[in-house]
């Protein structure tokens, strides 16, 4: 029994957090491999309504062990404020372990992202400033500081001592900003080192070790494969890999340790931040989508740009992961929309191609080829057999299904757990 890894199809947002509380109630463990609190899962189970950045969304079943895995960029101070909100909820998060390779996000990593972003002005990349990408540059330029460091006081206090040196040059030079005092680091490092040092494991052994014992393995993407640093809309992509190859990765385990590969996709699209989206509308329908689906983001709250189906990208989505079957989620969004349009592949310089480019430029220049198909204005939320929904709406995910030649395992039509329709397994 392999791993299954629940991949983000889209620009993220696609609601991955309901599908990892559903299918943890199947898994022994759930693993979050990738980014960091720049990503926030919402869930609604009977416990209530949970926002999550860090904590994996598989903490609300109390026979599933939660992993944060080394691919995380964690920033300890959002952790323990999520810990003690679910405390309070009385969510046993005594299962929780983390990677003793996460890098840690310090409070200059989110200073240095807000200072980037508004040195770059109108060419700013929109990230949520919450210091992932500065936390991702340390790590690749090999003087970040790993939450293991925290379990040697005098090594932490070190390598705090030697990443400040650089920090303060970039900010005093380069910024003309103050520079970090280190005692305030210090003193922070001893509280993380309090609230967490007795949750902090190799966790790539753990993980092997249930793999190898046929333990079901769930792995949780955060973001999404087209905010992918290599294969997303660079440069206004994410600093990590938020895809396949980076559950590998981020979780310490082989190729061969993932059996089932599950992409999750809105029934329509949305983006938070600058950079190309080209079936994005800018009209009454795309406002009326945003309003009924309340699309505003759960780290941010900042308005989601919506646009239709775009079938090029999600091809793309699923030739770099490789999906076994894809999750479709917000059909309920549409429920009252008069006809729907499927973006089935661009126009660039007078060709027709089926997949993105991957340059910036020349994306900004495809026209959109749509196929529209009739709204079904019927509601869907109720309905849990395929057979039972409305004939367009049936049309619709056959139509998207086929497009992107992938099976459809489950529909969502609902933001609660059990407002779903099972098509065929998904584990």
């Amino acid at each position: 029994m392999g791993a299954t890894a629940v991949i983000g199809g889209q620009w993220g947002d696609e609601g991955k957090g309901k599908i990892i509380d559903l299918l943890a109630e199947s898994s022994d463990f759930v693993v979050r491999y990738s980014g960091g609190n720049n990503a926030g899962h919402t869930v609604i189970n009977h416990l209530g309504e949970f926002w999550l950045h860090v904590v994996p969304a598989g903490i609300f079943n109390e026979n599933t062990q939660c992993v944060i895995g080394n691919g995380v960029a964690l920033d300890p101070n959002i952790l323990i404020s999520e810990l003690d909100q679910l405390e309070k909820a009385n969510i046993d998060v005594s299962r929780l372990i983390i990677s003793d390779r996460a890098h840690i996000v310090f409070p200059f990593h989110r200073l240095l992202d807000s200072l980037e972003e508004s040195r770059l002005q109108d060419k700013a990349i929109g990230t949520t400033k919450r210091g992932i990408g500065p936390t991702f540059v340390d790590k690749t330029a090999r003087r970040g500081v790993r939450m293991g460091d925290l379990l040697d006081r005098d090594n932490f206090r070190e390598k705090v001592t030697e990443i400040v040196e650089y920090v303060n040059i970039l900010l005093e030079k380069i910024y003309g900003h103050e520079g970090v005092d280190l005692q305030e680091l210090f003193d922070l490092g001893d509280e993380w080192t309090s609230r967490l040092s007795h949750s902090i494991a190799q966790t790539e052994m753990l993980i092997n070790s249930a793999l190898n014992d046929n333990k079901e393995v769930l792995l949780e993407g955060a973001q999404g494969t087209l905010l992918d640093l290599d294969f997303g809309t660079y440069p206004y992509v994410t600093s990590s890999h938020p895809g396949v190859s980076g559950a590998y990765q981020g979780a310490g385990i082989g190729p061969v340790g993932i059996d089932r590969i599950v992409g999750v996709f809105k029934a329509y699209c949305t983006r938070v931040g600058a950079g190309p989206f080209p079936t994005e509308l800018l009209d009454d329908a795309g406002e009326k989508i945003r309003s009924i689906g309340g699309e505003y983001g759960t780290t941010t709250n900042r308005p989601r740009r919506i646009g239709w189906f775009d079938v090029p990208m999600a091809r793309l989505s699923n030739v770099v992961n490789g999906y076994t079957s894809i999750i479709l989620t917000r059909l309920d969004v549409l429920d009252s929309m008069d006809q729907i349009d499927i973006c089935t592949g661009y126009k660039l310089d007078g060709e027709t191609i089926d997949y993105p480019p991957s340059g910036t430029h020349a994306l900004d220049h495809c026209e959109p080829i749509y196929e529209t198909i009739e709204g079904w204005n019927e509601p869907t939320s109720s309905v849990r057999h395929f057979q039972d929904l409305p004939l367009n709406a049936k049309l619709y995910v056959e139509r998207l299904q086929a497009l992107m030649g992938v099976p459809v395992s489950l529909l969502s039509v609902g933001p609660r757990r059990d407002e779903n329709i099972i098509v065929r397994p998904a584990l």
